[in-house]
């Protein structure tokens, strides 16, 4: 990832999620406490692949919930349950909020 000013992220993600279900409802849950764990230097962009299917469709997501860094060639995912906090952030190589003041 390029460092770019000190109020843009180093990581951007893409959460895929499909409108209102259950499912989508747990990812946006699993990604508010990601980015909790995670600090500023990361951004995660919420898709719906119901308003934006055009979106999904170049990533190549045919499953939802999937959590995708598009930056990486080629582009890393996690499909599926994302609760496990610890595996995410290893998977893609994210780094943890600062715990010291």
């Amino acid at each position: 990832m390029s460092r770019g000013s000190t109020d843009r992220p180093f990581f951007h993600l893409h959460l895929f999620i499909a409108g209102e279900t259950p499912g989508a409802e747990r990812a946006l849950a699993q990604r508010a406490r990601l980015i909790e764990a995670l600090g500023p230097g990361v951004a995660i962009e919420i898709v719906d692949i119901l308003q934006s299917p055009a979106k999904a469709e170049a990533a190549g997501v045919i499953a939802t919930p999937t959590l995708s860094d598009e930056s990486r060639t080629p582009p890393r995912r996690i499909v599926g349950d994302l609760s496990d906090a610890a595996k995410v952030i290893e998977f893609f190589s994210l780094p943890r909020r600062s715990t010291s003041a």
